[in-house]
């Protein structure tokens, strides 16, 4: 997914730019930058975060930075911050979002006899084209609506002017900009989170299509907010630090009612609730209150070395991570039966190796509870499941195996009140051989979220999201 975060003070901002920007490294893992506006123009720095993470990689160039406005990005895709002379004068830029018709523009700039640098893979920077985009009007204000207008999918970013910074939301607000200050500095964060040890308090949450101009002095919208809003359902479900809040809803507030929903329903047998670290953990917490029992850590998370299974690329790399970064506690699985909560299902690669641990262990019993919809659409939106083909989905595996054609009945399938969706739940089951396994339902999950669903985007889960 991604992060951003932009900075402008009286004084310095070099590290508050480093430790907000640090502060995002949970939404990817590819790619880290800062660029500061300083006497000396434009300083920036990319590194790679596949090996190593943002603090470490960003602590020895520290000393290189000095100024008192600056972006920072957190990046799934494409190196950033990206620095560009136009005749708006010079501007640094960093991006969060997917670009859907990113072969489209390309295409027509090139008939435009516009060149862009290529990565190397071949592939146009997304940064380059929204810097493209917004060079090619009259003001960075024309520029951030001329971007709003021409990409599909979604793009919120920061612009950083030798003036000061724009923050912009995308067109529908799928991805979050919250606007902070304390004195003498104001700051835009994809994370409210970032804001709290640094000193800062929320001012805002920007609106979907919302720009926001910041400089040491104050803060102004350039650009009035639109009514419709898609935010997406998943920040709340997994993305989200927990201390985040998104429109003034808190992550794992959220996290307890998710679990509590299901927990309320449920009558199954057990010793204790679990989580999957890190993102279950809130949901199985709220599970086990509901009911009445037990929360316990069978399963622990080592932390000091591992990251995130979900990002990697190669598949064989992402089950390495993923076994090795959990370590099951016999003494707590063995001859018990227990309930065991986590955010989602994409492929089932990990649960069914975590549900075969258990059982190698001795677990008597493992009920899976999910805490969103089985996911059967391929997300258009956030880059979400960008490297993915739907059908490695087990979803959509599940509805392939059952009907011959990935697609056939699969609104059917969304429906978590209709027979078919009963089968695919009994499919993934056999599948993970796990001993029961049921999944929130779209309307427990907004009722949990708090928001109307028309301001929800939930198209991973029921296809309804409509595009840009």
């Amino acid at each position: 997914m991604g992060g951003v975060f932009g900075v402008a003070r009286k004084t310095d901002c070099v590290g508050d730019l480093f430790y907000g920007t640090d502060y995002l490294s949970h939404l990817g893992t590819k790619r880290g930058g800062m660029a500061v506006a300083g006497p000396a123009g434009f300083t920036r720095k990319i590194h790679s975060l596949e090996s190593t993470y943002f603090r470490t990689q960003f602590e020895p160039d520290l000393g290189l930075f000095s100024g008192n406005m600056g972006i920072g990005v957190i990046s799934d895709t494409d190196a950033q911050p990206m620095v560009f002379s136009s005749h708006l004068g010079r501007f640094a830029l960093v991006t969060a979002g997917k670009i859907a018709n990113i072969e489209a523009l390309t295409k027509e700039a090139h008939q435009r006899r516009y060149a862009f640098s290529e990565s190397s893979a071949g592939d146009v920077n997304p940064t380059e084209i929204i810097a493209m985009l917004i060079s090619a009007e009259e003001s960075f204000e024309a520029g951030i609506l001329a971007v709003q207008e021409k990409v599909k999918g979604s793009c919120t970013f920061i612009i950083l002017t030798e003036k000061g910074l724009y923050g912009c939301r995308d067109l529908l607000g799928r991805t979050p900009l919250i606007l902070g200050e304390k004195e003498g500095s104001f700051v835009f964060s994809s994370e409210s989170s970032a804001f709290v040890n640094l000193g800062y308090e929320p001012l805002m949450d920007l609106g979907p299509g919302e720009a926001v101009f910041i400089n040491p002095m104050g803060w102004e919208t350039r650009i009035p907010a639109r009514d419709k809003m898609q935010i997406c359902s998943f920040l709340w479900v997994y993305y989200g630090y927990p201390s985040s809040n998104y429109e003034g809803i808190n992550v794992e507030a959220f996290r307890y009612r998710c679990g509590a929903a299901m927990g309320a329903k449920d009558t199954v047998p057990a010793d204790f609730a679990a989580g999957i670290p890190d993102s279950g953990i809130g949901h199985a917490v709220g599970y086990a209150n509901a009911r009445g029992i037990p929360y316990q850590r069978p399963i622990v998370k080592y932390t000091p070395t591992w990251p995130r299974s979900f990002m990697p690329q190669n598949q064989k790399t992402r089950a390495l991570v993923a076994r090795m970064k959990l370590i099951p506690n016999r003494s707590l699985i063995e001859g018990k039966s227990m309930v065991l909560m986590d955010d989602s299902i994409v492929r089932g690669t990990q649960l069914s190796d975590n549900a075969r641990v258990l059982r190698n262990y001795g677990a008597e019993n493992v009920h899976m509870r999910v805490a969103c919809p089985t996911l059967i659409f391929p997300c258009e939106f956030i880059n979400f499941s960008t490297s993915r083909s739907s059908l490695e989905l087990i979803g959509r595996k599940a509805i392939l195996d059952l009907e011959g054609n990935e697609t056939g009945n699969i609104h059917r399938y969304a429906d978590a009140f209709d027979p078919k969706n009963a089968e695919m739940v009994a499919w993934i089951q056999k599948r993970m051989e796990l001993t029961s396994l049921k999944f929130q339902t779209l309307e427990d999950l907004v009722t949990a979220i708090g928001l109307p669903k028309e301001k929800l985007c939930t198209h991973c889960w029921d296809g309804s999201s409509y595009g840009h």
